[in-house]
This record gives C-alpha cells, sequence and structure tokens, in this order.
C-alpha cells in the first residue's frame, strides 16, 4: 500500500528539472520554501511498508536538521541540494493522527556512494559523520531535514534510509526502518552533474533494484524545484497497536 501522502506542492517537469540542474549547488537556506507548512496538505493514512535497514545505520545522536556537514571537521558535502520533510503518523482501523515526539533518523551515502563512518567494503570513513543527523517529530509529527540528493553505489538504485524510534504506553518500545525513492528520471538528470559525474554512469536503477521492486513504488518521495535544488515531503504512517 502507498505510504506517501499527496505531493508537497507539484513534481517538477522534466524540462525545469534540466533548467534548474543548471544553477548552482549551494542552499542558502534550506527550508526558504514552505516546508514547514502542513496546512492545506493531508496524509494518505495507510501503512508505510518496511524494509531492511542495509547499510550503515550508527547511532551517532547527532541532533540536528542540517545533516550535511561533518561534525568534526566540518566538511560540507557537495550535491544538489534536498530540503526533506517527513510527517510521521500513528494509523490504526480507527483513525490516523500526528505521532509527536518520535524520532527519525536518516542516512545515505554521498555523491560517490560513500557513507560515514565506515571501515569496509571500499570504504574508510570511520570518525567521520556526514549526511546523518536525527530530528524529533512536533505536534504535527514533522521533521525537517537539510541534506543533499544520495548518490549511488554498485548494486542500488539512489535511496534515503530512514528509522523511526519511541515509545507508547500500550506497546512500549518501538522502532520501524525503511528506505525512501526517487524517479529515475531526475536521478538521471541529477547524476550528470558534478560531482555526481564523478562515479560514471550508474549500473542500476529503480527496476534492477531488488528492494525497489518490494515496494518502492509506495516509497517514492515527490519533489519540486526549490531555488538550486529541491524540496521533498513523505508521509510515513505506522501501525503502533
Amino acid at each position: 500500500m502507498s505510504g506517501h501522502g499527496p505531493s508537497f506542492g507539484r513534481i517538477m517537469a522534466r524540462r525545469e528539472a534540466l533548467a534548474m540542474l543548471g544553477a548552482g549547488a549551494c542552499l542558502a537556506s534550506p527550508f526558504a520554501t514552505a516546508l514547514a507548512a502542513d496546512a492545506g496538505t493531508s496524509s494518505s493514512c495507510v501503512a508505510t511498508p518496511e524494509q531492511t535497514e542495509g547499510p550503515f545505520f550508527v547511532d551517532e545522536r547527532l541532533n540536528r536538521a542540517d545533516i550535511r556537514a561533518d561534525p568534526v571537521s566540518g566538511t560540507v558535502k557537495d550535491g544538489v541540494p534536498l530540503a526533506l520533510r517527513l510527517v510521521v503518523h500513528r494509523v490504526s482501523a480507527q483513525d490516523c493522527a500526528p505521532l509527536a515526539g518520535a524520532i527519525v533518523d536518516v542516512w545515505h551515502c554521498d555523491a560517490l556512494g560513500s557513507y560515514s563512518d565506515v571501515n569496509g567494503s571500499g570504504a574508510r570513513t570511520a570518525g567521520q559523520k556526514f549526511l546523518r543527523g536525527y530530528q524529533i517529530t512536533d505536534a504535527q509529527g514533522g521533521v525537517q531535514f537539510a541534506t543533499i540528493y544520495p548518490g549511488w553505489y554498485p548494486g542500488r538504485t539512489a535511496h534515503i534510509h530512514f528509522k523511526v524510534r519511541g515509545e507508547t504506553p500500550s506497546r512500549g518500545r518501538y522502532a520501524f526502518t525503511s528506505q525512501l525513492y526517487f524517479d529515475d528520471a531526475m536521478s538521471d538528470r541529477v547524476y550528470v552533474r558534478a560531482p555526481y559525474a564523478e562515479a560514471g554512469k550508474r549500473s542500476i536503477g529503480n527496476r534492477g533494484d531488488y528492494l525497489y521492486r518490494s515496494s518502492g513504488q509506495a516509497l517514492t518521495v515527490a519533489l519540486r524545484e526549490s531555488g538550486p535544488g529541491f524540496d521533498g515531503r513523505f508521509d510515513i504512517g505506522l501501525r503502533l497497536a
């Protein structure tokens, strides 16, 4: 079943994406467009498909909205800016309500396919903490992150990992993990830009990704143009009864 609500704004046309990608890649104000304004939008209020945690979750305890920088070195990862809003709902047979106070972690690879804080699989990034962080959902169930469009690595299409954690009186502690995906046409246009182009032509798209084939359509984020980058919103529905 679909886990995403109506897109936040209109989906960007391909010719607009081309025009946007000709612009610079600096995000002056990650949430300058009205990402926080949920008035007039509603959730689809259905359960979001769960997917494997995959590589490489590390509980860094980084409470931050802007995850682009390594907090140790201060180095900021280059890439097409992405302002991502996630809205978490508690779904039951009777109703659907915002889930406040939940911890939402996100993590993903950089423009060249590397995760932070990893040794192995060709990566030497132990101690670095770029493109990781968490936020706590507000009264509307929302969190927002400033990041970059994710790169790719062999065997996987473009994706972002997320985890929702918390505690309820009825269920106790819970943890829900899944992944977010993007339209192939959008990825193709992003990946001809620097620094993504340094990785060469990607080896796999959505249809070739075994995880995307299982429930990826229901986990695809609708994007809209926002200055030099994109805004995206995704509604997460959790069954916690």
